[in-house]
């Protein structure tokens, strides 16, 4: 048989739930199409059953994620880069397919992504650095803050950055030992789908990313309210959808990241990080 004469084999997309890729359990699908209206996928349309489903993997893994050695999650996400890398033209095709870029700029944008996971990596064992501290008080005390994870956190991830964007959320979050959700772009979720099997390949635990793709409305509502989510990045919402979603997420006083304009190009700093830890304050006598 000839070239000319196969079939092509199109790509399924699925979900990324608990370590696993499900379809939708309404079995729904909605059309991928590039910055020229040409189709390139059909992407699984979430449900909010999806979504529930999604926060019990996210709750199930919390414990072990959040209790794991700092060093050893710096690990696992220096090795989701190292398998980012390995499939850099994939990624670069689907990013120039989702932005509308130039191989030039899309290759710039991967590359960007790869290098934040490495960056990240690198805080792993020094964020507590940062945000704890050896309190001075009166008295025969020690006195210590020391920042935990917040806990299950749904990301909205950017609807312009689909793979830079989406990493720059991701990474601060489970770094510091949260567990998330994340809503792919609406409009570019192929690149975020296809970073679930990257992540199912890079020692990452089952449950502590998982990916959702479909309509950000009808999916951040149910997580906004969703009594087992601990916060709430709303970085890929509009100013409409993110004030009905903080009013949503007050129900149990969940943290809530607000939107703004942000250049996913630029130095990431501590700020996502540091905004999704608790600090916890211990006393202890001196001597004792």
């Amino acid at each position: 048989m000839s070239a000319a004469d196969r079939l092509s084999v199109f790509k399924t997309y699925k979900l990324f739930v608990g370590g696993k890729f499900p379809r939708s359990e309404s079995g729904r699908v909605y059309e991928v199409t590039d910055s020229k209206g040409r189709w390139l996928a059909n992407a699984p349309l979430a449900s909010r059953k999806d979504a529930r489903d999604a926060v019990v993997a996210a709750r199930k893994a919390f414990g072990g994620w959040s209790g794991s050695d700092a060093y050893n999650r710096g690990q696992i996400l220096y090795r989701t880069a190292e398998m980012l890398e390995g499939r850099r033209d994939q990624f670069v095709a689907e990013v120039a397919d989702a932005e509308g870029l130039s191989k030039a700029k899309a290759t710039a944008q991967v590359d960007a992504a790869i290098d934040r996971w490495v960056w990240y990596a690198g805080w792993s064992d020094k964020v507590a650095q940062v945000a704890g501290a050896a309190n001075p008080v009166a008295g025969p005390f020690f006195n210590l803050s020391t920042p935990e994870p917040t806990g299950v956190v749904a990301v909205l991830a950017p609807q312009e950055s689909s793979l830079l964007g989406l990493v720059s959320v991701i990474a601060p979050a489970v770094v510091t030992g949260n567990t998330v959700v994340v809503v792919a772009s609406e409009k570019s979720p192929l690149p975020a789908l296809s970073l679930a099997e990257v992540l199912a390949t890079s020692d990452l635990p089952g449950g502590v990313v998982n990916l959702l793709s479909g309509r950000t409305g009808e999916i951040a509502g149910p997580l906004a309210a969703h009594q087992d989510v601990n916060a709430i990045d709303l970085a890929g919402a509009d100013a409409d959808l993110a004030k009905e979603l903080e009013t949503a997420a007050a129900e149990n006083l969940k943290r809530v990241l607000r939107p703004s304009r942000t250049d996913w190009t630029a130095d990431p700093g501590t700020d996502r990080m540091l905004a999704l830890l608790e600090t916890k304050t211990v006393w202890h006598p001196i001597g004792v």
